[in-house]
C-alpha cells in the first residue's frame, strides 16, 4: 500500500507543500511548488521547512516568492484509503504449519513461531 507523501525532514509529520532540487552543475538549490510525484533526487518539504532552509556557502539558493499550496486531493489519495480498508477488513487467515494434517494451528509473529506445549 502507498503511504501519503510527507516532509522529507527526519521526525516531520507534515504534509509538504513544496519541492526541493539540488542543481549541483550550477551550486543552486531550488525550492518551488510542490511535484506531482515524489522523484528520487528531489525532496518534498512543508512550509516551515522550505522557508526556513539554508544553502551551503557559495551555494544559490532560488525559492518560490508566492504562497505553497498544499495539493488538492486527487483520485489516488481516494483508492488508496480504499484500498487500505479493503486490507484492514480481510479476515485472519488459518494455516496448519506442521504440514501433519493433525488440524493443529501454529500461530506466526514475525520471524517467530509458536510451538504447543510437548513438542
Amino acid at each position: 500500500m502507498r503511504s501519503p507523501r510527507r516532509c522529507s525532514r527526519n521526525g516531520c509529520p507534515r504534509q509538504p507543500v513544496a519541492t526541493l532540487t539540488y542543481v549541483y552543475a550550477d551550486s543552486t538549490a531550488v525550492v518551488g511548488p510542490l511535484a506531482a510525484f515524489a522523484e528520487p533526487h528531489s525532496y518534498d518539504l512543508c512550509e516551515q521547512h522550505a522557508r526556513s532552509l539554508t544553502t551551503p556557502r557559495g551555494w544559490d539558493l532560488v525559492r518560490h516568492d508566492g504562497e505553497f499550496e498544499p495539493p488538492p486531493p486527487s483520485s489516488d489519495d481516494l483508492v488508496a484509503l480504499a484500498e487500505a480498508v479493503r486490507e484492514a477488513a480481510k479476515p485472519p487467515v488459518q494455516r496448519d504449519d506442521l504440514g501433519d494434517g493433525l488440524g493443529q494451528h501454529l500461530g506466526r509473529r514475525g520471524h517467530l513461531r509458536v510451538i504447543p506445549p510437548g513438542r
